[in-house]
């Protein structure tokens, strides 16, 4: 079946509030060819819905880029909701570990580079590509790892193989393109695979969980099958069918050629440059390193870190930007930049963190001065590669609202909600005035954030408050991922009352339980305490109807008066709204879905006592399905946790077995 060919928004909601205004400004600007335009959106004020109703007027492809994978990850669950007949796709890095290549001079440590690639995610990866090569009906929710080098994409195209029933096909010559398409020939099944016997062939491509059966009779091809992964049943037998490659660094013999003769000239200049300057170590280690880099790929066409050696084999001149996940989109796409006050800083400082640590690289005889052109874009590259820009935030910064061609604001909610009222009370017993404030609200059955300066403070507070009979926690960066999510979970639940935090709005809290937000000495002009940082954390507050927030301060910052200033301006457009349409505010009602699974947070141990250790391998295999459902389904979190039982089922397994 092919796929439909616009983009099909379904949703049981209708725009309101200032939602069809802000849609339709938006529109208009990008049917005007507006280059940069900002949705300044409160929190509650439903801007994802917002972009997802601009996106099926103007009927483009649209790349949205978050900040981090898990932000990215609940996008993409809501415009998948959306659009459920169009293909959005999730594209971020995918490495479950990452420590790059790096050399520290001062002890003469060398660090390989290790990973640990999720395969999942690189399914999800070849999915986006796929899908952006193949239809227009498209959108992709990606992480900054949308800027980084990922292989040409003409290359990439020309690399596909297009198949249609009845065409004359070779069976070895169609094997030969499997192989220069980098899939592997075996039986077992996996990603990237095929298997040919007799005038069948099997392919599991990589961007998909099914087999692509093809059935040859003589040199004509008969059938076109596509197969469950699982049951082998057949789900649908097309027409026609298109097989991506199985890598996205796709190299033709005669490219690979060519780019092996270009590494070899510039190692030769490279090793004469470094002995020059007396170097005689670093040239030794170059030569070595890299002349066994050239036999492999002499050998096998590929070898480990053969991304640093993509200017050569794109054939690409010193300096040009690499191609990315952009260059894989066609000229009209639009990009959305969500939570653009932090994911824009984000995207520009890429470039020099990873310049700095391959000049060592080079300097000491690790890699070849090539190696810098395997980079990000750098933010001018980004900007000339993004024809028409969306600014999506609360608090857009200075940047977008320099650039913006039109700023719309987004500031009515359809709930009613209003931006919470604000008090500021001194800091002399703060902590004295925060317990009884505390004690208030807890009693009535709702939550409360607090935020210190630092991590000491949150744990000590967090300590002083329980001492003094109050259900609370601390949540810092220090605190593993997994425990931040059990953490939130049990605020939610009402296991805990208060969570203290540093920088709470950096967790992407989306809590309606939560009625009153306290922060402590708010006077402290800084990172943490600057105009933006005040605006997103009384934000945390907007959600719930008896929402209040207290700053302790002393003096009334420049900071602080703009963002009171800004959140008294916002509250009274929403109360003059509700006033007018006789609207009663009411909470968020967001059911309390704990984000890991009921049985998933008792330790592996715990789900073993009562198991026979023959049930081991059963118990396993069901755990790893739970966790490739899970992380099908973008639940990426709840994915990670059970992948952690997984590996202690299996390190028990051996126990036993050695026993």
């Amino acid at each position: 079946m092919d796929p439909p060919a616009t983009l099909h928004l379904s949703s049981s909601y209708s725009p309101a509030g200032d939602q069809p205004q802000a849609i339709q400004a938006l529109c208009d600007g990008l049917e005007r060819g507006v280059k940069e335009q900002t949705l300044l959106g409160v929190t509650g004020s439903g801007k994802t819905f917002t972009v997802a109703n601009v996106l099926d007027r103007v009927q483009r492809p649209a790349l949205v880029i978050a900040h981090n994978k898990t932000l990215a990850a609940q996008l993409a669950a809501e415009f998948r909701s959306f659009f459920p007949q169009n293909a959005v796709e999730y594209f971020v890095s995918y490495y479950d570990y990452y420590q790059p290549e790096a050399y520290d001079p001062s002890s003469d440590t060398y660090i390989e580079k290790e990973a640990e690639i999720n395969d999942e995610i690189d399914r999800l990866r070849h999915a986006a590509t796929a899908a952006v090569l193949a239809r227009d009906d498209v959108i992709v929710v990606a992480s900054v790892s949308a800027i980084y080098g990922l292989g040409s994409p003409d290359m990439y195209r020309a690399s596909l193989l297009e198949l249609s029933l009845g065409q004359t096909h070779d069976r070895g010559t169609l094997i030969s393109q499997l192989v220069e398409m980098y899939y592997a020939r075996g039986a077992t099944f996996e990603r990237g695979t095929f298997a040919a016997r007799g005038g069948t062939i099997d392919i599991v491509p990589t961007n998909e969980e099914r087999i692509y059966r093809l059935r040859l009779d003589g040199d004509c091809l008969a059938a076109i099958e596509i197969l469950d992964l699982v049951t082998r049943a057949v789900l649908e037998s097309p027409p026609r069918l298109m097989i991506f490659p199985a890598k996205h660094f796709v190299v033709s013999p005669e490219q690979l050629r060519g780019a092996l003769v270009s590494i070899e000239h510039e190692l030769a200049e490279q090793l004469a440059a470094l002995r020059t300057r007396g170097k005689l170590t670093e040239a030794e280690r170059l030569e070595r390193r890299t002349r066994h880099d050239i036999a492999l790929m002499r050998e096998v066409g590929y070898c480990n870190g053969i991304e640093n050696y993509s200017r050569h084999l794109t054939g690409r001149a010193p300096g040009d930007a690499p191609d990315t996940l952009l260059d894989y989109f066609p000229k009209h796409f639009v990009t959305v930049i969500d939570e653009s006050h932090v994911t824009l800083s984000q995207i520009g400082g890429m470039f020099a963190g990873d310049r700095a640590r391959k000049e060592t690289l080079i300097e000491y005889g690790f890699r070849l001065p090539s190696a810098l052109d395997n980079r990000p874009l750098t933010f001018q590259e980004f900007e000339a590669r993004t024809p028409q820009r969306l600014y999506i935030s609360a608090t857009p910064g200075p940047y977008e609202r320099r650039r913006s061609g039109q700023l719309v604001e987004q500031i009515i909610r359809p709930t009613g909600l209003v931006d919470p009222e604000t008090v500021i009370r001194p800091i002399t017993n703060q902590v004295k005035d925060a317990l009884t404030e505390i004690e208030t609200v807890v009693q009535r059955g709702d939550r409360v954030l607090v935020t210190t300066l630092t991590k000491k403070m949150a744990e000590d507070l967090a300590e002083h408050l329980a001492q003094a009979g109050v259900s609370t926690t601390y949540l810092h960066s220090e605190v593993e991922t997994l425990e931040r999510i059990r953490t939130l979970d049990r605020l939610r639940r009402g296991d805990i009352d208060v969570l203290v935090g540093v920088n709470l709005i950096r967790e992407g809290l989306d809590l309606p339980e939560v009625a009153l937000v306290l922060i402590l000495d708010a006077d402290k002009e800084g990172f943490l305490r600057s105009e933006t940082s005040l605006v997103q954390t009384i934000g945390r507050a907007a959600r719930h109807v008896r929402g209040r927030v207290v700053l302790y301060a002393d003096t009334i910052t420049g900071s602080m008066q703009r963002a009171l200033t800004e959140t008294d301006r916002r509250r009274a457009k929403q109360v003059a709204y509700n006033t007018a349409h006789q609207i009663t505010p009411q909470s968020i009602k967001k059911e309390r879905k704990s984000i890991l699974a009921d049985d998933e947070s008792a330790p592996a141990q715990e789900l073993l006592r009562p198991l026979n250790p023959d049930d081991l391998p059963k118990l396993i295999k069901e755990q790893e399905g739970k966790m490739k459902t899970l992380a099908r389904e973008l639940r990426f979190e709840e994915a990670s946790l059970v992948r952690d039982e997984v590996i202690e089922l299996r390190k028990l397994a051996r126990t036993l077995n050695q026993r």
